[in-house]
């Protein structure tokens, strides 16, 4: 005997988070044929953040363009993970556009407060890195499964609480990691999950049965 279920959700493909992935290896492939990308004046050519460019010399591009761009292989292979393993599920949660919008704010949101702290504190920092909108999407995450009553899909408050602890704990007691790109992008997700994200209507699940 065979039980067969259809999730409707489960079914719909992920195709901004692959888009997404794809786009971000793209361009690192392109930066390491062209040059490096841990060579930090290559990368401030290249579109990475910088404040002073991006206050005083109105290159506001940097806050959008940072997102897609990595220092070294092991920068972008763990947030490329992270994005593959969690994103097709708030994508599903949200739908494509709403996701792809949520993605892009998230990134440059973060940006714009780690930039806007280090003006404050007086530090210009080259930053680059996907991971505001990363620490975005886990946040919206967050609030989609409590307000489902602690889980989505197969993922549950308790995953998701674990991994942002772990994953703050290793940022702040590790060197050159922007933790306030981490937070903000955190905070930034919640509230954009409170505005666009609503819990999808009780539904009867198709069940099939095969003897």
């Amino acid at each position: 005997m065979k039980r067969m279920e259809n999730y409707g959700q489960r079914q719909q493909k992920a195709w901004i988070t692959m888009t997404l992935i794809v786009l971000n290896i793209l361009y690192f492939v392109y930066l390491e044929a062209v040059g490096s990308s841990e060579d930090v004046l290559f990368m401030l050519e290249h579109g990475a953040m910088f404040g002073p460019l991006v206050l005083d010399g109105h290159e506001y591009y940097r806050l959008l363009t940072a997102v897609f761009m990595h220092f070294g292989i092991n920068h972008i292979v763990n947030n490329m993970l992270v994005l593959f393993v969690l994103g097709d599920n708030l994508e599903r949660a949200l739908g494509k556009i709403k996701y792809l919008l949520f993605y892009l704010l998230c990134g440059v949101g973060a940006n714009a407060v780690s930039m806007l702290f280090d003006m404050g504190q007086q530090t210009h920092a080259v930053s680059v890195g996907a991971s505001g909108a990363i620490f975005g999407v886990i946040g919206g995450l967050l609030y989609a499964v409590l307000v489902n009553r602690g889980r989505l899909e197969d993922l549950s408050s308790s995953q998701l609480i674990i991994m942002i602890i772990f994953s703050l704990y290793f940022g702040f007691t590790s060197t050159g990691v922007d933790n306030v790109a981490h937070v903000a992008g955190l905070v930034i997700g919640i509230v954009l999950a409170m505005l666009l994200y609503r819990k999808p209507k009780a539904h009867c699940t198709s069940e099939y049965w095969e003897i």
